[in-house]
């Protein structure tokens, strides 16, 4: 196709799509391709028109790539439902209990650790013992008799002849019996769910006093 004159058609195609003010970036829609093939009509030379067919093309062209941005669109929005109603099912999961999938804590030397353990049944007595990874007691704390909840700990990091333990990992379970005098166990890392938050995008699931990423939840019962 001629074109009578590039500049002034290149000044009508930067003002027709706005690219040189609008759209520093150069991203063009399917509004600017239709203002460019208007332009490209307006500035044909007369004695060569344009092609009916390659305007028909074109006229394809601009159809199918508003198609492919209604399709997009209704995908994005799609998506935005499905995770808003993805996150709101969590709410379905508050009372259920929440497994984090360990029971250790990193301790260091010369501190103290603080954690939590959840006890689904009313305490009559108990211990909560803090093993090394052979398997070794290194720490006891003694729970008392308390109700069902969730209770906060704190281990000075001493054995049981007053010595402090090495750094390292180390395990906390507990073992108890309840007041009908059954034997029960529990452990760090499972705890009810008491309520969901939604902060930018993100699910979370308080667990104790904290907050955790739902992503951080290897199962809930």
């Amino acid at each position: 196709m001629a074109i009578s004159s590039t500049t002034d058609a290149s000044s009508a195609l930067a003002a027709a799509t706005g690219t040189s003010a609008s759209n520093p970036n150069g991203v063009l829609g399917k509004d600017d391709f239709l203002k460019l093939l208007l332009v490209e009509l307006q500035y044909q030379d007369p004695t060569a028109p344009t092609d009916t067919e390659k305007i028909l093309s074109q006229t394809s062209q601009l159809a199918a790539l508003e198609s492919t941005d209604n399709t997009n669109k209704a995908l994005e929005e799609l998506s935005a439902s499905l995770k808003s109603a993805d996150q709101f099912g969590t709410i379905a999961a508050i009372g259920k209990t929440a497994d984090l999938g360990s029971d250790a804590i990193a301790h260091e030397k010369g501190s103290s650790s603080t954690f939590e353990i959840y006890f689904p049944e009313a305490i009559e007595q108990g211990t909560v013992d803090i093993t090394d990874s052979s398997g070794n007691v290194v720490g006891q704390i003694d729970v008392g008799t308390n109700p069902s909840g969730v209770y906060q700990f704190t281990w000075d990091g001493l054995d049981a002849n007053g010595n402090g333990v090495d750094s390292g990992i180390y395990s906390v379970n507990a073992n108890y019996t309840d007041q009908s005098g059954n034997t029960q166990k529990t452990r760090l890392g499972a705890y009810p769910i008491e309520s969901v938050r939604f902060d930018n995008g993100n699910t979370l699931v308080k667990l104790g006093s904290n907050y955790v990423p739902l992503s951080s939840v290897v199962e809930v019962y």
